[in-house]
């Protein structure tokens, strides 16, 4: 691509630039590259020049479309890339924060000749940067917005959502898989509102019986059981001048949806045994990981008040929307744990990060959580390897790539080797068998009752 004095020139000049600069022809392969490039990348030109730009490994490239199994490289997609912070694997596994821009070569006719990609090194601001956020988070115990990480476009336009609606007396419902952060985006809503100086009071739907349930949300009724204080107060009235969280709401029973459905009506609040009904200023905030309008199709849940509840409806993207996401995450979990431990963990191998970016993560920010907090246990010091990672992502084809199914993985993660590894990998500890499956204590335990695994048998 440079030959003769156009040859000489981009000698001279790329040896004296600061950025790290890579040519590329129309098909992603690598003409030329700079020493800065090598510096930033551990490898030499002549390791790089003949091979796909994949081999330069920038987070930023994990995001790009895929056809037919091949990467389609986002600058031939758009026509330029806009700076913005990565991240590139250096050869030894170390991992580089760098500011990377791009744009097309274009011929005299208009054709396509290839790309430049450049690269700034910016790894000791990058290091400043994390010394003042991780002081942030010390001081202020949040981590990013209203304790939500995320620099993706959907988290982005997710937070600016909370922003606006947080400023809204309407009811709020929240859609999101589990382990999406419902209850962080419900507790971020509240925060930014003009509520926040009223009590915000969470209610899970799911874990109590109707009958009990029924008495916490709306208080007990004269006579309602022995000892009873009719004047005890219930989290609807507990929460006047404030919001309540319901989470699980679609679980809310036919007749408790009847009675919440005129506190959202008419704010009034009424006990059994005809006691005086209750004037109350709540704003109701929901939360469920199903459809709800389904539910209201099986005449499961009621229609009206599906409407009251859908007034503002928010989504929360699954891990697998915004995977770009996935390293800032697990370096956040990183930072936390030498915050509480000291532990001298550097970060991610390279190889790590690609287990991370390649699974599916059907359990969200949960799971990936659970998966970091299980390596970091693993990890004596220096960077985590795959063999630190939980089962299911560090042994080969563990990682599920893009595209399987939630339900194959599931009947993988299950089966009984899977689950006869992960409990001798933990030593017969059910809690950290159950965080390197990815899955809570209850659901491994179903899994051992299904295939009759008994925990001393495996030992």
């Amino acid at each position: 691509m440079f030959q003769g004095d156009w040859g000489k020139l981009w000698e001279k000049l790329s040896a004296t630039m600061m950025e790290g600069v890579v040519v590329v022809d129309p098909k992603g392969i690598i003409q030329t590259v700079n020493r800065g490039v090598e510096e930033i990348t551990g490898y030499t030109r002549q390791e790089l020049v003949g091979q796909s730009c994949a081999k330069i490994r920038c987070n930023a490239c994990f995001s790009v479309d895929q056809s037919g199994g091949r990467k389609q490289c986002e600058l031939f997609q758009n026509g330029v890339i806009a700076p913005s912070k990565c991240v590139v694997a250096n050869k030894d596994g170390s991992l580089r924060h760098v500011m990377k821009a791009a744009t097309l070569i274009m011929g005299d006719d208009a054709r396509v000749l290839g790309g430049v990609e450049f690269f700034l090194d910016i790894n000791e601001l990058s290091a400043q940067e994390r010394l003042i956020n991780r002081l942030r988070r010390e001081l202020s115990q949040e981590d990013g917005f209203q304790g939500m990480l995320g620099k993706s476009a959907v988290m982005l336009q997710l937070f600016s959502l909370i922003s606006s609606v947080a400023q809204n007396d309407a009811s709020v419902i929240i859609y999101g898989e589990s382990g999406t952060g419902k209850e962080l985006a419900a507790q971020a809503i509240h925060n930014l509102s003009p509520r926040r100086q009223g009590p915000y009071i969470r209610v899970n739907c799911k874990a109590l019986q109707e009958s009990l349930l029924e008495t916490e949300l709306f208080g007990p009724g004269q006579g309602a059981f022995s000892g009873a204080e009719s004047t005890r107060q219930g989290h609807l009235e507990a929460a006047n001048g404030g919001d309540i969280f319901l989470d699980e709401v679609a679980d809310l029973s036919l007749s408790i949806q009847a009675k919440l459905l005129r506190v959202l009506c008419e704010q009034v609040i009424e006990r059994e045994g005809g006691q005086k009904p209750i004037m109350v200023d709540v704003r109701v905030i929901a939360a469920t990981n199903r459809n709800l309008q389904q539910l209201v199709a099986e005449g499961r849940f009621r229609e009206d008040l599906f409407y009251r509840l859908n007034v503002i409806p928010m989504h929360l993207p699954a891990l697998r929307e915004r995977r770009e996401d996935i390293p800032l995450l697990a370096e956040a979990c990183i930072e936390r744990t030498r915050l509480k431990t000291g532990k001298p963990v550097a970060g991610l191998s390279k190889e790590a990060l690609e287990a991370l970016m390649r699974y599916d993560w059907p359990g969200n920010v949960r799971e990936l959580t659970n998966a970091m907090e299980y390596a970091l246990m693993l990890c004596p010091e220096g960077n985590i390897l795959p063999e630190h990672l939980p089962v299911h992502l560090s042994q080969e084809g563990g990682a599920r790539p893009r595209g399987t199914s939630r339900a194959q993985h599931g009947s993988r993660a299950r089966d009984k080797e899977s689950l006869v590894r992960a409990l001798k990998g933990a030593g017969g500890k059910m809690n950290e068998a159950a965080k390197s499956l990815g899955v809570s204590r209850v659901t491994l335990w179903k899994w051992l009752k299904y295939h009759k695994i008994n925990v001393k048998d495996v030992l």
